[in-house]
């Protein structure tokens, strides 16, 4: 059923792709964004909802996809297109895998709020560096990115994410990492390695976000170091809540829609985190469990009133 639903989503992908040329130019940026943030929101709660933990460097990981597989497909830019693109956005995957393995083996060791704040720090790092490195542009940023990423690439690379990540979940191998969420300590005693399933989990979403880096640089067709700063990490969060902890659905359709809100926020960009923000609270007020819970707890409360 699961690979039905990924060559589905390959076709629309693709189809959809067809159609691009016939799209207004700024909703082809927004679904192409959306595709981008799925990708994004669905590697994050591999981490955060199904294994337990709490990263804030999310961005960070993003920012060393977009610049790696930039940088290759402008040094091979005479190269053909079907074979380079992919091979840099692989690439950006990796280096960015290799740096959540750099961050997660010693920090993983830690949790709650110790691990928010060496995942956040490990972000800023990122930032800095790329600042600061004349090579790629330092804080001008890397100009001239080659155009490659349309409705089918970005599409592609969400649908791949939720299969991967559903199938790697619901796998007998994946309910390591459920354990490790739902009680860790238990889960030690029972013999299960928990750094290993934690350290896992932050490579695979951190590979991910790689790869959302690579297709995000080959779209904008220019990055910058403030692009991946603290506030896309709190924005990719943020989706994750409103998703639901776990809940991969959800947390897809809060992609979708936060992206829609954000390009309906644009006028008044000063607001914008503050709507967030509000948004975040009447949520965790009202509906923990995330938005797709929603319509259960309107129903709990109909039948309620109507005792």
């Amino acid at each position: 059923m699961a690979r039905l639903a990924l060559l589905a989503a390959v076709v629309l992908a693709g189809l959809a792709s067809l159609a691009g040329g016939r799209i207004d130019p700024y909703h082809y940026d927004i679904l192409v964004t959306i595709g981008v943030n799925i990708i994004l929101a669905v590697s994050l709660n591999l981490v955060n909802g199904h294994t337990g933990q709490f990263s804030l460097g999310h961005a960070g990981f993003m920012a060393v996809g977009a610049y790696t597989s930039a940088v290759i497909t402008l040094s091979l830019r005479s190269g053909p297109v079907p074979v380079v693109f992919p091979v840099a956005l692989v690439a950006g995957g990796l280096a960015a895998a290799a740096a959540g393995f750099l961050v997660g083996a010693p920090s993983l060791r830690l949790r709650g709020d110790y691990l928010a704040i060496v995942t956040l720090g490990f972000g800023e790092i990122i930032r800095v560096v790329l600042q600061n490195l004349e090579a790629v542009g330092g804080a001008r940023g890397l100009e001239g990115i080659p155009f490659h990423t349309n409705l089918f690439w970005s599409y592609l690379g969400a649908a791949l994410t939720v299969f991967t990540v559903g199938c790697l979940v619901h796998s007998t191998y994946g309910r390591g990492f459920l354990a490790v969420r739902d009680d860790e300590i238990a889960a030690e005693a029972m013999g299960i390695d928990t750094t290993k399933y934690k350290v896992l989990a932050f490579v695979i979403g951190a590979f991910f976000a790689g790869v959302a880096g690579g297709l995000y640089g080959h779209f904008k067709q220019y990055i910058n170091p403030e692009g991946f700063n603290f506030l896309k990490s709190v924005e990719v969060v943020v989706m994750v809540i409103l998703g639901g902890m776990g809940n991969t659905a959800g947390v897809i359709v809060a992609a979708i829609g936060l992206t829609l809100l954000n390009e309906g926020l644009r006028e008044f960009e000063v607001y914008r985190m503050v709507v967030f923000s509000l948004l975040l609270i009447l949520l965790m007020i009202l509906r923990p469990g995330g938005l797709l819970v929603c319509p259960q707890w309107l129903r709990h409360l109909w039948r309620k009133r109507a005792k």
